[in-house]
């Protein structure tokens, strides 16, 4: 692929900036949510196959879901905060420090990836009982995370390669990139698991292969110089500036995934105990719920760098335009797919569950609850956006850390107690609702930010 050229690099800033806001954010956002939409189908695929192996099998995945989550924690501080900033410098004009950002998070997310890939796999057994695994699970989590594990580095380089894609208005790349991965393992699963008779290890493997795959395609675009950053060993720069921007930002991202993994580890536990029907009934609905979730995010990063780029470029008018349209579509359109997938939620579960009546019954119930307080999910996860894109480090945190974090941790065991299964199956659906009494206060702030700098900005004209 030849480098664009400066024609086509100003076309993607004339996008940013002049072109309507309704009609640039879902540009922006429908490659992100297809991209989103078969990462989930793939997260999935593993479960529906390895459901075939029985309860305890699909069990261990559901465990591993926290080690993606750890995975996952290692690149998104890097990658989250990438990208908020490279949007920004972007708009500004400053493309050699956008590169800089770009090549200094990627290659400490690889190392960061590494440590992980190192100390899991020396600690293999006791870090999948952490994890949440239950003897009877034990060894087909450690069957499923050998492989994951491998794959660790390049996860880690995905996700920045995906945010900083994104940032610079290439969401059709990123969507290329984990989408070709997805599809990919899909296909692998059926044949490692039965035509080789790999079972639970043959998951993996198809996971970290197509993890492999994800990242070469991603990184063609930078090391063909297609994109309009500049990824390269001599661009890294560990400078308090790019230090601090990236993490103050990122730093949300990183606390959410981490309380995602302590949120996951304990719920792990606590479903474990009481059965690895309801382990397993409560992890297939997370997975389905990916489905929305997936949505509501890659939309979300469909707004975030149209804010943030035009905050930095001053159009304060199309910053409070593109939250507008964001929220009220978000609110709708979560409205719509709770409805859905409440009304389907018997038989989804049941292509997981087979003869298991508790796991189905669990799993029903999980699915219920969270369908409810997905418009309410939608919303939040719109303003959390809004933070990060116009660089408001603490609303972003608080937000980020909600859902699985300070409306979540203090309520889990106190539903379980009183409950039981029920209320492991609720726990987030009513942390989802809880975080409205944080979201409420920031967007006020956000909306008065906003409106501030764009009173000054008419004073001046």
């Amino acid at each position: 692929m030849a480098k664009q050229s400066p024609q086509q690099q100003e076309a993607r800033k004339t996008m940013m900036l002049r072109e309507p806001v309704w009609r640039v954010i879902p540009k922006m956002a429908i490659p992100t949510i297809i991209a989103f939409l078969i990462n989930s189908i793939y997260s999935l695929a593993d479960t529906y196959f390895v459901s075939s192996l029985g309860t305890n099998a699909t069990a261990a995945v559901s465990v591993n879901a926290s080690l993606d989550q750890l995975i996952m924690m290692t690149g998104s501080m890097l990658a989250m905060g990438a990208n908020s900033y490279i949007a920004r410098l972007l708009g500004q004009g400053d493309d050699k420090k956008a590169s800089q950002v770009l090549s200094t998070s990627f290659f400490t997310a690889g190392a960061f990836g590494a440590l992980l890939t190192v100390f899991g796999s020396i600690f293999m057994g006791p870090m999948v009982r952490l994890l949440g695994a239950t003897p009877t699970c034990e060894a087909y989590a450690i069957e499923y995370a050998t492989y994951v594990l491998m794959a660790a580095p390049f996860m880690s380089c995905n996700f920045v390669m995906n945010q900083c894609l994104r940032s610079e208005g290439s969401a059709t790349l990123s969507m290329v990139g984990m989408g070709f991965g997805g599809i990919l393992n899909c296909i692998l699963d059926p044949i490692f698991i039965f035509g080789l008779d790999m079972g639970v290890a043959g998951a993996s493997l198809a996971t970290a292969i197509s993890k492999w795959i994800s990242f070469i395609i991603l990184i063609f675009p930078y090391i063909s110089r297609r994109s309009l950053l500049h990824l390269s060993i001599r661009n890294i720069h560990y400078s308090w500036d790019i230090i601090s921007k990236v993490a103050s930002v990122g730093s949300s991202s990183m606390f959410r995934n981490g309380l995602a993994v302590v949120a996951g580890i304990l719920l792990n536990d606590i479903a474990g105990n009481i059965s690895d029907s309801v382990l397993a009934g409560v992890g297939v609905c997370t997975k389905i719920m990916m489905f929305p979730f997936g949505i509501i995010l890659g939309f979300g990063n469909g707004f975030q760098p149209v804010a943030g780029f035009n905050w930095g470029a001053k159009r304060y008018d199309r910053v409070a335009q593109s939250y507008k349209f964001s929220s009220i579509t978000a609110l709708i359109g979560g409205a719509v797919m709770g409805i859905g997938l409440a009304i389907f939620a018997d038989p989804i579960i049941v292509l997981f569950a087979g003869s298991d009546p508790e796991m189905r019954h669990i799993g029903t119930i999980c699915m219920w609850t969270q369908c409810l307080a997905l418009p309410l999910h939608a919303w939040v996860a719109m303003v959390n956006m809004y933070c990060v894109a116009l660089g408001n480090a603490k609303g972003a945190m608080l937000l980020a850390t909600a859902r699985q974090g300070s409306c979540f941790l203090p309520i889990l065991h106190v539903l379980a107690f009183f409950f039981g299964a029920y209320g492991v199956a609720s726990v987030q659906a009513i942390a989802d609702l809880l975080s409205l009494a944080l979201a409420f206060p920031i967007i006020f702030s956000m909306k008065k930010k906003v409106k501030a700098a764009l009173e000054i900005q008419t004073e001046h004209v």
